[in-house]
C-alpha cells in the first residue's frame, strides 16, 4: 500500500524565510514554487540521492493540523550525524533530542527548525545499504 516518500510537507508563517532557510542548509534553491509571481505561499526542494521532495507551505492552507494534538517526525538520512546537527543548530535549529544510540550503526536526533516544524535525522545503515553506501 505505502510504496514510498513522495513528499514532506512543512509548515511556516512566513515561507520566504523558510525558503530562504532551507536552501541556505540544503545547498539547493527550490525548484517549485507557487504562486510564480510575488510571494510564495508553496515551495519545494527535491533533495538527496533520491530527490525526496520537501515542501513548505504557508500555515494558513494547512487546514489538516488545525486542532491537532499529535504528530509524526520523518527522519532523513545523514552521514555524519554530528556533523549534520551542528550544521543545523549554527543556521538557527534547535535540538530537540539529542543524537541518540539506538542499535549498533543506527542513531537519531531531532531538531527544531526556526519555523517550529520538527526534522529527524538518522544514520541508518538499511537506507546507506540499498544507496550503495
Amino acid at each position: 500500500m505505502l510504496r514510498g516518500l513522495a513528499t514532506v510537507t512543512l509548515l511556516a508563517d512566513d515561507v520566504p524565510a523558510a525558503a530562504r532557510w532551507y536552501a541556505g542548509v540544503l545547498d539547493v534553491e527550490p525548484y517549485f514554487t507557487r504562486p510564480v509571481e510575488g510571494p510564495p505561499a508553496y515551495v519545494e526542494f527535491r533533495i538527496g540521492d533520491d530527490e525526496d521532495e520537501l515542501g513548505i507551505i504557508d500555515a494558513r492552507y494547512a487546514t489538516w493540523a488545525a486542532g491537532q494534538s499529535a504528530g509524526v517526525v520523518v527522519h532523513w538520512h545523514v552521514d555524519d550525524l554530528p556533523a549534520a546537527v551542528q550544521r543545523l543548530e549554527t543556521a538557527g535549529a534547535t535540538v530537540v533530542s539529542p543524537p541518540t544510540v539506538r542499535g549498533e550503526g543506527w542513531t537519531t536526533a531531532v531538531i527544531a527548525d526556526p519555523f517550529g516544524n520538527l526534522l529527524g535525522l538518522i544514520t541508518s545503515p538499511h537506507w546507506a545499504s540499498a544507496h550503495g553506501g
